[in-house]
């Protein structure tokens, strides 16, 4: 190893040893050449801080000669962030940080800095460097590593003199704080101030060095104490998985994915799972320091690795259902539409009201009986040969409105069928300006009038008009549409007869699904100014809100379907009450002595006459006489020509016509 210039080559005589007591001192044999070990110190990591005297008794060629003896100690060490790191400090009167422990991880740019230093040459305060090194160099924030890593932290003070300070209290200190103190002593150090700051067993931590001429020499002895023996070698170490050896001593560490116990040996997997950080949906696995997610049964895990989706069932395509399937964690069940039951077979389905099940083609309504049905009609008409049909309106005259449910939930092709609906009531009734008026409002989250009662005159015109309407989309504001339809649909305006006529007035609401405001207010309104309100409901309606709008008999004003293909049934439920009673309505009251109305009468009375005989309940009936004899004759015409009949008998007599 090359020398300073400025260092006195040692005498060919000298050879440094180091006595029993840590002194280094000349002998009188030749020394072979002593470059420092080849190898690097491979103990493990280390951190380590030369704290160096340069106080003014330190002369320059002596500085020099410390210089070298920290290159050459560095330059047989391991060195790297995840190795051994070096700082180093020097003092006098006060304390410099060369570099730290996180400033060079290179052999080389340590050399240079080391190279850069400009002593102090001041006093000696050891003690304040040793504080120094204890509360800023050994830091983390200065790169000393964590104490839980366990690695070694090394102090290396080199002095000349003695302190003109306390070490002794603050040695202490450090060295509860985990630092190991190395008390390199030359010429005229103090052996008890030397002794008062090294770690104990003090023969290993405490040399004196008799000149500076020879602290290079000590370098190579001193680097053997710093690196000495691999502990993990020579002792029965004990480590469950892997042993890290340090000076003088050793300490266990675990792979990857485990802890050590309290032991200081064995090791336990760590359980990723039990912080709760883990964020899986359903189950988290450990495994070795880190988990995996898991799903209950019947589902899978996403993308994410954390959340679960159920597994559709129903998606393979072989679940038998008649109606619906629903898919469950264990597999899949099948349901049925509303109004059906689900079989014991449990993929079929069994109307339970089989009107709702069925294409019944009852004209005004479907009864339901056990595994059967059958068609009715409203009261004073009969059922037609069919079983279906009912006899027809005719003669009556009301003014009717419908208002219905455009809102976005109905869909685009169930409104075509909800149009078809209205055509469908439409069809029962003699449209004309002197009979039945028809009306068309629809709403959304606003309100339209299709076509007021004044627009058009028969039912084809209606029809079409129908077929032409606009899905308005968007919400269901059924209370605006009501008060609408009280305001300005029934009005006289709009081709509402006068109330004065006696003109019947209905309103019918068809919706799908629950109001977006009120409707109490409006609804009875409606009833109150005398319209007969009825309410239709289909698919997700409400039956509290259809029940608020319809008149007295509830049960008789409202009606309900599944689903809008099932609700043709629905049409002839409104039959008897869109069509009133004969007579009802402006009624021409016209003279019995007319001629028009005596031939009326006696055409009336001839076709009853001949429909009894076909009876066999009158067989001969002669004259006026007779006609007038007949109690059930004469009421039968009476029924159909009131006026003409008073008219009659009051002429037959004897009166004034």
């Amino acid at each position: 190893m090359p020398v300073s210039p400025d260092l006195p080559s040692p005498s060919p005589t000298s050879n440094p040893t180091v006595s029993r007591r840590g002194h280094l001192r000349s002998s009188q044999a030749k020394p072979p050449p002593c470059p420092l070990a080849a190898l690097k110190c491979r103990t493990g990591p280390l951190d380590i801080v030369f704290v160096i005297d340069s106080s003014r008794s330190v002369r320059p060629f002596e500085f020099e000669t410390m210089r070298r003896f920290m290159i050459d100690i560095i330059g047989n060490l391991d060195v790297g962030p995840n190795a051994t790191r070096v700082g180093v400090i020097q003092y006098s009167s006060q304390v410099q940080n060369i570099f730290s422990l996180k400033t060079f991880f290179t052999r080389e740019d340590m050399e240079k800095a080391i190279n850069s230093i400009v002593p102090l040459a001041q006093g000696t305060m050891t003690g304040l460097a040793i504080q120094y090194t204890m509360n800023v160099a050994f830091t983390v924030q200065e790169g000393a590593r964590p104490p839980h890593k366990k690695i070694p932290r090394i102090a290396i003070v080199v002095t000349d003199g003695r302190p003109q300070d306390r070490v002794t209290e603050v040695a202490t200190q450090a060295r509860d704080a985990g630092i190991e103190i190395y008390a390199v002593g030359i010429q005229r150090a103090d052996m008890t101030s030397l002794r008062a700051m090294a770690s104990p067993p003090l023969e290993e931590h405490v040399f004196l060095v008799e000149s500076f001429e020879l602290i290079q020499k000590f370098g190579k002895q001193f680097q053997d104490k710093l690196c000495g023996v691999d502990m993990c070698v020579e002792r029965d170490h004990g480590c469950q998985h892997s042993c890290v050896s340090t000076p003088g001593s050793f300490y266990c560490e675990c792979n990857p994915g485990y802890r050590l116990n309290a032991d200081g040996k064995t090791c336990s997997p760590i359980d990723a799972c039990a912080d709760g950080r883990h964020g899986c949906e359903h189950q988290c696995v450990s495994a070795r320091g880190s988990y995996s997610c898991r799903c209950r049964a019947g589902y899978y895990l996403n993308q994410d690795k954390r959340t679960c989706t159920m597994i559709d069932y129903c998606s393979f395509g072989n679940h038998s259902c008649q109606h619906e399937c629903v898919s469950i964690p264990s597999g899949h069940r099948c349901r049925c539409h509303r109004g059906f039951m689900l079989q014991p077979d449990g993929s079929s389905c069994r109307a339970t009201d089989l009107c709702n099940g069925v294409d019944h083609g009852c004209e005004f309504k479907c009864v339901t009986s056990e595994g059967s049905y059958h068609c009715v009609c409203p009261e004073g008409q009969q059922l037609q040969a069919d079983g279906k049909g009912c006899s027809r309106c005719g003669a009556g005259h009301v003014d009717l409105v419908m208002v219905i449910d455009g809102s976005k939930s109905v869909r685009p092709q169930n409104f075509e069928l909800v149009k078809q609906f209205v055509n469908r009531i439409v069809d029962l009734l003699e449209v004309s300006p002197q009979g039945t008026r028809v009306g068309l409002v629809q709403y959304s989250s606003r309100v339209r009038t299709e076509f007021p009662l004044n627009k058009y005159h028969s039912a084809d015109e209606i029809k079409e008009a129908v077929m032409k309407v606009e899905y308005m989309e968007k919400g269901t504001m059924t209370g605006l549409a009501l008060k609408h339809m009280v305001e300005h649909s029934f009005s006289e305006l709009e081709g509402a007869r006068p109330l004065s006529h006696n003109v019947p007035r209905i309103g019918l609401v068809f919706t799908d699904g629950r109001s977006q405001d009120d409707i109490s207010e409006w609804a009875r309104r409606a009833k109150e100014s005398g319209i007969v309100m009825f309410a239709v409901g289909v698919g997700k309606a409400v039956e509290e809100e259809l029940r608020a709008i319809a008149s007295e008999p509830v049960e008789q004003h409202f009606s309900y379907s599944a689903d809008f293909t099932t609700m043709t049934h629905l049409v002839e439920n409104f039959k008897l009450n869109i069509c009133p009673e004969e007579g009802r309505g402006e009624t021409e009251i016209r003279s019995p002595c007319e001629c028009e109305a005596l031939v009326q009468f006696q055409t009336n009375t001839v076709a009853i006459l001949q429909s009894l005989t076909e009876r066999n309940i009158l067989w001969v009936l002669r004259g006026c006489a007779g006609a007038q004899s007949s109690p059930q004759l004469w009421g039968a015409a009476s029924r159909l020509l009131p006026g003409e009949a008073q008219g009659l008998a009051a002429g037959m007599g004897g009166g004034d016509g």
